[in-house]
């Protein structure tokens, strides 16, 4: 009886290591998926939270956050330069359409499809939807991460080809030189 215990105590240890590495990686791809949600639930719908609130160190790397301070710097100075001109009812550079998404009007739904980690680094597939079109729009975006000392973070977004710009980085630095001009 004592081998019998002897045996399931040590297969039983053999099953629980093996667990727990597949675990690290559902518990990556979990925070994934939050740092996604996080993402389209607080700037998905509108642009105003961009101008309204500083951009938050948990959700954005310190790239990504740079170029957004910086955008949403030229974007300020832009409209206080046309606030106090000859013209003060020209319109000034602000950012227009969905910023988060390749498409200008936004989305209506997403679902995140698949999540792809390579040691650092991460893709995450989301699907969009706009249906106060007709036919209705679908899309895909991926939202690259690179996981820091403090945790995953949005890093940069690749955008579909129904969108204008390439990336989110690419995006921003094209607004920012815009309104160097």
């Amino acid at each position: 009886m004592k081998k019998l215990f002897l045996c399931l105590g040590i297969f039983l240890f053999f099953v629980s290591c093996k667990k727990s590495e597949p675990q690290s990686a559902a518990s990556s791809e979990a925070a994934i998926t939050e740092k996604v949600n996080e993402l389209y639930t607080q700037y998905g719908k509108s642009n105003e939270a961009i101008y309204n609130q500083p951009i938050p160190d948990t959700l954005f790397s310190q790239n990504l956050k740079k170029v957004l301070d910086e955008a949403i710097s030229a974007s300020k100075a832009d409209i206080e330069k046309v606030k106090n001109s000859d013209h003060p009812d020209e319109k000034p550079l602000i950012f227009e359409g969905a910023m988060f998404s390749s498409l200008y009007e936004g989305f209506t739904d997403y679902k995140i499809k698949s999540v792809k980690i390579q040691d650092k680094t991460a893709e995450a597939l989301v699907a969009f939807e706009y249906n106060m079109a007709s036919p209705k729009v679908t899309w895909m975006d991926t939202v690259n991460l690179t996981n820091t000392d403090e945790g995953w973070r949005v890093d940069n977004i690749t955008f579909d080809t129904v969108g204008n710009s390439k990336n989110l980085k690419a995006r921003l630095t094209e607004f920012v030189q815009s309104t160097q001009q």
